[in-house]
């Protein structure tokens, strides 16, 4: 390496990029989502179907990402990174040639979501390198002192993306392409990134050209992260679980939301669609306020805002079951929202900061399939909510509920972040003096 760039310089310039990928992604996820429902019932695909769209996606998501976490630390993140970037573009641009056609009407509805649902799975199984890849990226980059905040700026990132993709969306629907516009304008938002990240992303590690390999290698030491190991550590367990469970009530309630306000005001699905997107955008507002704003106000380490944040989940999805009119769905969805703007970056940090600075990368990817996976108990919640309205959002209160219960008594989720870090220190300072002299 010849260090032109300096390290406070490469650092910088490093975060702002990987807030702009963290962004773009969440920008077209949520944006997509957000007119989901108006497709799905102008295309006559049913509810529980139109939730299943991402279901094939989340369990590729699952099973790829602890593979590009392993190859994030063979060939370097930012290769990664670029490759769950152009798998992002290339689906969203294929869906919104599905969803086009259609709209027109060439195609049976069923046709379509078979379609929808393969072009989808392309993000799953390639778009998933870049959040474990992302993930490693800044944890090898912050001290323990620092990952908490940083691992909430990043949820924050995604958080503004959730604000901006459905405010942006119905710009979007425009003659000819209709509510298939939206999805053209993210896979371009989604290239454009990943020219940013071609061009200004700093990398440390390039394979082939002489540079130092991963850490792991370099000093000899196991990497547990191989193969299933972590899914089995008894460190980061107890986090994957609260993960996985608090991920899917936010899925749940998030793909539930639209057909309950469409519901709810009996406007068809395409007038609705402003609605919806007011509602999606008070909770995106919600959740930033708890990652940028009182996180910091009141410096909540994870287990913290473990337990606040399922509390509050808890309280929003009740006020959403029982709501009378919009105004309280959408008051108790951005008190929902808060709550798992609290609760994500608490698992996600706590889970860092459980391991040690070798078992980053594994994970990242164990917390990024996670996140994926959830998705795949979505339908099952849209078919509950058309059997009974405000059953999902009960039935979430009551898993919320008892992962309180469950942060309050778990030994290693009433621990996080107290671990002992010298050796984690250790590593981290032999790798920062490595990369200094290479």
């Amino acid at each position: 390496m010849t260090g032109e760039i300096k390290p406070a310089s490469d650092h910088r310039r490093a975060f702002a990029i990987l807030f702009g990928v963290s962004v773009a992604t969440a920008l077209g996820n949520t944006g997509m989502l957000s007119v989901l429902p108006a497709i799905g019932r102008q295309i006559g695909i049913p509810d529980a179907l139109v939730a299943g769209i991402f279901s094939l996606s989340a369990v590729l998501w699952a099973v790829t990402s602890p593979i590009w976490a392993r190859q994030s630390d063979i060939r370097g993140r930012k290769p990664l990174i670029l490759l769950g970037l152009a798998g992002f573009s290339i689906s969203m641009l294929m869906c919104a040639l599905v969803v086009s056609a259609g709209l027109h009407h060439l195609a049976p509805p069923m046709v379509i979501f078979v379609l929808f649902l393969l072009c989808r799975a392309l993000f799953g199984g390639f778009g998933s390198a870049a959040n474990p890849a992302t993930q490693a990226y800044m944890a090898e980059r912050t001290t323990r002192e620092e990952r908490t905040q940083t691992m909430a700026t990043l949820a924050g990132a995604f958080g503004l993306g959730t604000v901006v993709g459905p405010l942006l969306a119905p710009l979007f629907v425009l003659p000819g392409v209709g509510l298939a516009g939206p999805m053209f304008a993210f896979a371009i938002v989604a290239a454009v990134m990943m020219a940013v990240v071609h061009r200004g992303l700093p990398e440390t590690f390039k394979p082939g050209r002489g540079d130092s390999p991963p850490r792991h290698r370099r000093f000899g030491l196991p990497w547990r992260g191989e193969g299933a190991a972590l899914w089995k550590d008894p460190r980061l367990k107890p986090f994957l679980i609260f993960g996985f469970l608090v991920a899917s009530c936010q899925t749940a309630q998030t793909q539930t939301l639209g057909f309950l306000i469409i519901d709810k005001l009996g406007l068809e699905p395409v007038k609705a669609q402003g609605f919806i997107t007011l509602a999606m955008a008070a909770g995106a507002v919600a959740g930033l306020l708890a990652q940028w704003g009182l996180i910091r106000m009141f410096q909540m380490g994870p287990r913290e805002l473990m337990r606040w944040g399922v509390g509050c989940a808890a309280l929003g999805n009740i006020i959403v079951a029982f709501a009378p009119d919009y105004a309280a769905v959408a008051i108790g969805y951005a008190i929902a929202s808060l709550g798992y703007g609290f609760a994500r970056p608490g698992f996600t940090a706590g889970a860092s900061l459980s391991v040690d600075a070798k078992d980053q990368a594994g994970a990242a990817g164990a917390i990024a399939a996670i996140n994926g996976l959830n998705v795949v108990v979505a339908p099952l919640f849209v078919l509950l909510y058309e059997k009974i309205g405000w059953g999902p959002f009960v039935l979430n209160a009551v898993i919320l509920a008892a992962l309180l219960g469950y942060a309050l008594r778990q030994a290693m989720l009433r621990a996080a972040g107290d671990r002992d870090a010298r050796e984690e220190a250790t590593i981290a300072g032999l790798e920062r003096t490595d990369e200094g002299g290479v």
